[in-house]
């Protein structure tokens, strides 16, 4: 009999842990599920932002290259300099309007192209752009 109590006990401990386990895992899994939304909605918010201001920022950047093009001919250095002036401004034209053109996730998705196909360069750019965040930071202390 005292065994038969014991085996009783056994099993409603068992089934109470088992109860105890469901339990968290639900609430583990409600927790992560809203902490998933959030991220999801954060990153909405993210991209919309940086839509916004896709517009204002390539307006930027044709400005800068205008004013690159007209100061160009009159930089030290004779031709070469020029040359490579009229070719920096050009490229930072079809940069502005590359950012007219695309929305957030078309970027993403060709730099995850670019990404893919030129892993050592873009190793590098990373680490470049990372040192150089690292510095203004730094700077900003």
């Amino acid at each position: 009999m005292a065994r038969e109590l014991v085996m009783d006990e056994s099993d409603r401990l068992q089934d109470g842990s088992e109860d105890t386990v469901t339990k968290v895992k639900n609430a583990v899994t409600g927790t992560a599920e809203k902490a998933q939304a959030r991220v999801g909605e954060a990153g909405r918010a993210l991209q919309d932002k940086i839509d916004e201001n896709r517009g204002p920022a390539a307006d930027k950047l044709q400005g800068a290259a205008a004013k690159l093009h007209e100061t160009a001919d009159s930089l030290p250095g004779a031709e070469k300099v020029s040359n490579l002036a009229h070719s920096a401004a050009g490229k930072i034209e079809a940069t502005a309007e590359y950012m007219r053109e695309h929305d957030v996730r078309d970027m993403m998705a060709d730099l995850e192209t670019f990404v893919r196909r030129h892993p050592g360069q873009s190793m590098i750019a990373a680490a470049a752009v990372g040192f150089l965040l690292g510095r203004a930071f730094k700077s900003e202390d």
